[in-house]
């Protein structure tokens, strides 16, 4: 990851249940729009390429070197952009929500979610490691979806130097107001560029509401509303800088 440019883009639209060969499709359309919008790091919602589906996790997850992933890998080195990828990662007892994260020269690593909502603990087991990225001068850290209900978790990052954390998630419009004060409260109180990408669909019975974005110290960067988008915020030498980038993809 050598460009001294940072653009971030959240990839905002909807998974459909189950069809990783859709989904995958979606994905590396998404990945070319965001090359060409000046993209650098990519982050998709949590459980993109299955969607948001407890019920089919255990048959659909993947190990880290399934074939099936290497054209996300050949699209990162073709476009030059790193790209974090929800998908369900094979664990010991159970699947882990996770995120493939692939960097511009074709390096595969991968995180899984440290803390599981109520109820996911039954189909879900919690990951037990910490991802942090050094991408072009920040230190990344990587998050899905209820870690970022969890101070500690943030905290941690911080002490282990994050100035970026980033998120993978679903959020309905009962959960919306509540998770991003949360992640309001974490941009100030440690100085971070907070990021959230999330699904702008039904997925798992749920209707995750959109609005994907950034914030500062100072408060909301950039935000979308429930359109299929990027949203991006690049580091520039005054500070961060946001814009929305919508998408033109067909179902």
């Amino acid at each position: 990851m050598t460009r001294d440019l940072l653009s971030i883009g959240l990839a905002q639209f909807g998974s459909v249940a189950g069809d990783f060969e859709a989904n995958l499709a979606r994905h590396l359309v998404v990945i070319e729009s965001a090359a060409s919008a000046g993209v650098t790091l990519l982050v998709f919602p949590e459980l993109s390429l299955i969607g948001y589906e407890p019920a089919l996790v255990a048959e659909l997850a993947f190990a880290p070197e399934d074939p099936r992933l290497v054209p996300l890998v050949d699209a990162a080195v073709r476009h030059r952009v790193g790209i974090v990828v929800g998908l369900p990662l094979a664990g010991v007892e159970r699947p882990r929500a996770g995120a493939l994260i692939v960097s511009p020269n074709g390096e595969v690593s991968t995180y899984a979610k440290r803390h599981l909502h109520p109820g996911e603990e039954a189909v879900f087991e919690p990951g037990t490691e910490y991802c942090l990225l050094d991408f072009n001068n920040e230190r990344v850290a990587i998050a899905i979806c209820a870690d970022t209900n969890a101070p500690e978790h943030a905290e941690q990052y911080a002490e282990l130097g994050a100035t970026v954390y980033l998120a993978g998630v679903l959020i309905t419009a009962g959960g919306y107001a509540a998770d991003t004060e949360q992640m309001a409260q974490t941009a100030e109180r440690h100085g971070m560029l907070v990021g959230m990408a999330n699904h702008n669909a039904v997925s798992g019975g749920m209707a995750a509401i959109g609005k994907s974005g950034f914030w500062t110290a100072k408060g909301v960067l950039a935000a979308a509303d429930e359109r299929d988008a990027l949203v991006i915020a690049t580091r520039q030498s005054d500070g961060w800088h946001g814009q929305l980038h919508l998408l033109a993809l067909t179902d």
